[in-house]
């Protein structure tokens, strides 16, 4: 009986620990795709804008998001690998 609770245990923290996991990896792929969205944005607006102050502005913004934006991809994607290990 030990055994079996034992082993019930160690399973149930094992699936715990993946519910964690893939928690995160949603997470972060969600601030990812909100991240190239605004990244989309600000490329519409630099885009559409004479000013050439505010073009270099929006141009700026779009490159600060898509490095935010590649860098919650790779936390994403290491949450990912670390699910069922």
């Amino acid at each position: 009986m030990k055994k079996l609770i034992l082993a019930l245990a160690v399973v149930l923290a094992a699936a715990g620990t993946a519910q964690a996991q893939t928690g995160t990896a949603v997470k972060e792929s969600g601030k990812a795709i909100a991240e190239k969205a605004k990244e989309g944005k600000e490329s519409v607006q630099g885009a559409a804008t004479s000013d050439p102050k505010k073009k270099s502005a929006h141009k700026a913004k779009a490159k600060a998001h898509k490095a935010n934006s590649m860098a919650h991809d790779e936390k994403a994607k290491a949450a990912g690998d670390k699910i069922g290990k």
